[in-house]
C-alpha cells in the first residue's frame, strides 16, 4: 500500500473514511500480527503511514529520524517514507489538544487522571501538562514507579478534576465495558475519551449522568488525521475542511432512533428516513421476531412483559453497536433506562409525539388494547419519551415532512 494505517486490530476505524475525505489518494487498513510489523517497516513499502494501537511505541526503533515532539512524548503515530528515510511523528498531541481546546475544558491548574500507560497515554501527558495541569497521574492496572494502580486512584486520586481514557475498554465491539467508575470522583469537571467507536462510550454516558461534561475521541481522530495528511503530502490543509469533515463523519456515523407509542409512526417514517440517507433500517419489533420466531404480542401473552423486556434490551445492545443505520423501537423499550444508554452510544433520539386520540388499539398491541390502557400506558411514557429525546416530531400533517425534518436536524 502507499498510504494506510497499521494496527493489530481494526474492525473499529474510521481512518480510512477520514482520510479519503481529505486528500486525494488510496488509504488503506492493514492489520499486522505483532511478529509481523519489523518486516512490513524494514521494507518500506509504503509512501507514509499512520500507526495505532499497539504500536505507537514498537516502531519507532526502526525510524531514521523521529519529530523532537513525537521524541518528546515517547510514541509515534505518523511515518513518512522519504527516498527510503523513514521519519516518523506524532500528530496526536495536536489532535488532543484541538479536542480539548474545541470543547472549553480548563486543565490550568487541575489534577489529571491520565486512564493507560501506551503511547496515546503518553500524549495525553504532554498535552495535559502545555495546557497546565497542576498533578497529572497515570493510572494502570499494574503498580510502576510511574503509574498507580486503579485502587488506588479511587483511594488517593478522587479529587481529580480531569479524568482521560486512553485505553482501548469500551471500544466496539466491547461497547458495555467502562475503564473506572466515576462515582466517587465528586470534583470531576470533564472526562474525555479518545475511542471514537462507539461515539459515545459507556464511560462517557456514566459522566452525563452524573452531570459532568463528556467528550468522545472523533474530533481528536479528525484532527490529527489532517495533520497526518499535511505530512503525507507536505501542503497544508485549511482547517475549514477539518471541520467540514468531522461534521460529516459524525453524522454519518450517528444512529437515527426513533421513539415513542404503538402506531404513532416509527417504523413508517424510519423507513423513508432510511430512503433520503441510502442507510439500513431496522425495526426492533422484527428483530425479536427474527430471534424468537414469535411478535412481541405473542410473547408478552405467553411469557409475560417481564420475559419480552429482557429480550428487546438483548436485541437493542447488539444493534447499538451499529453505526449509521436507522433504528425504530417498540413503544415501551425506554422503560428500561439501559436500553436509552445503549441507544445514545451511537445515536440521537427522535420522539414521534402524536396526540393519544390519535393513537391505535386491538388485540395485537396486548398492552394498550384498549383506549384505557392506551391512555395509562401514554401517561406512564409520556415524561420519559421527552427526556430521553434529542429532537421531538410534533404536529406533522405526514410522515414525509416528519421524515425531511428528521434529516434537517440530523445535519445540523
Amino acid at each position: 500500500m502507499e498510504y494506510g494505517l497499521i494496527a493489530e486490530k481494526l474492525s473499529h476505524s474510521f481512518s480510512k473514511e477520514i482520510h479519503n475525505k481529505l486528500a486525494d489518494y488510496i488509504y488503506e487498513l492493514k492489520e499486522l500480527k505483532k511478529k509481523e510489523l519489523e518486516a512490513f517497516i524494514l521494507k518500506k513499502e509504503f509512501k507514509a503511514i499512520n500507526v495505532t494501537i499497539p504500536y505507537k511505541e514498537a516502531v519507532m526503533p526502526y525510524l531514521d529520524e523521529i519529530d523532537d515532539k513525537a521524541r518528546l512524548i515517547g510514541s509515534v503515530n505518523t511515518i513518512v517514507n522519504n527516498n527510503g528515510k523513514l521519519y516518523g511523528y506524532n500528530t496526536d498531541f495536536f489532535g488532543m489538544k484541538q479536542l480539548i481546546l474545541k470543547n472549553g475544558i480548563s486543565l490550568k491548574d487541575k489534577k489529571v487522571l491520565i486512564l493507560g500507560s501506551g503511547g496515546t497515554a503518553k500524549t495525553a501527558f504532554t498535552v495535559s501538562k502545555h495546557l497546565g495541569a497542576n498533578e497529572i497521574y497515570f493510572v494502570s492496572r499494574s503498580k510502576t514507579h510511574t503509574t498507580v494502580t486503579y485502587d488506588e486512584a479511587l483511594k488517593e486520586h478522587t479529587d481529580a478534576h480531569v479524568i482521560i481514557n486512553t485505553t482501548p475498554v469500551g471500544m466496539f465491539p466491547d461497547i458495555d465495558k467502562t475503564p473506572i467508575d466515576l462515582k466517587p470522583f465528586k470534583n470531576l469537571s470533564a472526562v474525555i475519551d479518545v475511542i471514537y467507536n462507539p461515539l459515545k462510550t459507556q464511560f462517557l454516558l456514566n459522566a452525563e449522568e452524573l452531570g459532568i461534561k463528556a467528550v468522545g475521541g472523533l474530533y481528536m481522530l479528525v484532527s490529527q488525521a489532517k495533520m497526518a495528511c499535511e505530512y503525507f503530502l507536505n501542503k497544508n490543509i485549511d482547517d475549514s475542511m477539518m471541520e467540514a469533515v468531522f461534521k460529516e463523519i459524525l453524522s454519518s456515523k450517528q444512529n437515527v432512533v426513533f421513539v415513542g407509542m404503538p402506531s404513532s409512526g416509527k417504523s413508517t417514517v424510519g423507513k423513508l428516513v432510511a430512503e433520503k440517507l441510502s442507510r439500513k433500517f431496522y425495526d426492533t419489533d422484527l428483530l425479536i421476531f427474527e430471534k424468537t420466531g414469535m411478535t412481541p404480542a405473542e410473547i408478552i401473552n405467553g411469557s409475560g412483559e417481564k420475559e419480552f423486556r429482557l429480550i428487546e434490551s438483548e436485541v437493542i445492545s447488539e444493534i447499538s453497536k451499529l453505526s449509521g443505520v436507522v433504528i425504530a423501537t417498540g413503544g415501551g423499550a425506554i422503560l428500561n433506562d439501559e436500553n436509552i444508554k445503549n441507544l445514545k452510544k451511537n445515536g440521537l433520539i427522535w420522539f414521534i409525539d402524536r396526540p393519544v386520540e390519535s393513537l391505535e388499539t386491538g388485540p395485537d398491541r396486548p398492552l394498550s388494547s384498549n383506549k384505557n390502557q392506551l391512555i395509562k400506558r401514554y401517561n406512564e411514557r409520556y415524561p420519559k419519551y421527552n427526556a430521553c429525546a434529542d429532537f421531538v416530531l410534533k404536529d406533522f400533517e405526514t410522515p414525509t415532512l416528519a421524515a425531511e425534518q428528521t434529516v434537517k436536524d440530523l445535519c445540523l
